[in-house]
């Protein structure tokens, strides 16, 4: 197992697999509002069990090298993640995203740790484009996409049903040549 320091302030970027499923439960416990606000993870964990197949699903998606899932840890508690959603290696395409604690908001260790699952899939994946699709209400989420020099593509129009709410949807992007040149 690996570990990548996200800066000096203890934090850092780890993977996230089943046996962390009561540990990836409580996360999700501490923040269940905060995090359920704009993305559906929470409703998706609703117990030990459901986090354990949750990560499951990833660790296929890890073997198959169709996703990933990290925990970002501050301390030695899990905090939140970051995750390819969905990789397609063969185009060359990646959707990024997160979730994290109300506790540890503010703190920029989401930028951190998307920057460095970034910077590993266009390195060392060969992935052209990476993807972040937002809420257009989900301010902290679209400056995350900003800070990582991302480009905003444009707008789904109330595209995702959450809630009983239909959601605008953001998409922004950042291609290898603008990571790497970057």
């Amino acid at each position: 197992m690996f570990s990548t320091p996200l800066g000096d302030d203890g934090a850092e970027l780890r993977p996230l697999e089943p046996w962390h499923a009561p540990e990836f439960f409580a996360n999700i416990e501490r923040g269940r509002e905060f995090i359920g606000q704009y993305i559906a993870l929470p409703d998706a964990v609703p117990d030990v069990e459901a986090a354990r197949a949750y990560l499951t699903n990833y660790a296929e998606k890890a073997k198959t090298d169709t996703g990933r899932i990290c925990g970002i840890w501050l301390d030695g508690q899990l905090v939140g993640g970051v995750l390819f959603r969905v990789m397609d290696l063969r185009q060359g395409t990646a959707e990024a995203g997160c979730w994290l604690e109300p506790a540890a908001a503010g703190r920029g260790l989401v930028t951190r740790a998307a920057r460095v699952i970034i910077d590993w899939a266009v390195r060392e994946r060969g992935v052209h484009r990476v993807e972040w699709v937002v809420s257009s209400a989900n301010a902290p989420s679209i400056a995350v996409a900003r800070r990582l020099g991302m480009t905003k593509d444009g707008v789904l129009r109330q595209h995702y049903l959450y809630r009983g709410v239909r959601h605008d949807m953001e998409v922004w992007s950042v291609l290898a040549p603008e990571w790497t040149d970057g």
